[in-house]
């Protein structure tokens, strides 16, 4: 459903536009130049979350391992995860 809205969004929007983008320049329709727009601005916000959220998995991962070395082990006789009260 969503593809065939962005073709008639395409096929309407058919004129054509003058691009110009850090020296380069080139003519295409009006509906592909603004497809193409959205498309990169999603790349551009898309692509940095994405490193910030492996880069905070990894010092997640970092941190419970740091954790669960200095953690005393479990009481005998107690399934592991519980923790002992004192």
């Amino acid at each position: 459903m969503v593809l065939l809205l962005l073709l008639i969004f395409i096929l309407e929007n058919g004129q054509q536009v003058d691009i110009a983008y850090f020296g380069a320049h080139g003519h295409l329709p009006l509906g592909v130049a603004l497809l193409l727009a959205a498309v990169l601005g999603i790349l551009l916000v898309v692509i940095p979350g994405a490193g910030r959220i492996i880069q905070l998995r990894r010092i997640a991962r970092r941190h419970r391992k740091a954790h669960a070395s200095t953690a005393p082990p479990p009481a005998a006789g107690q399934p592991p995860g519980q923790a002992t009260r004192t």
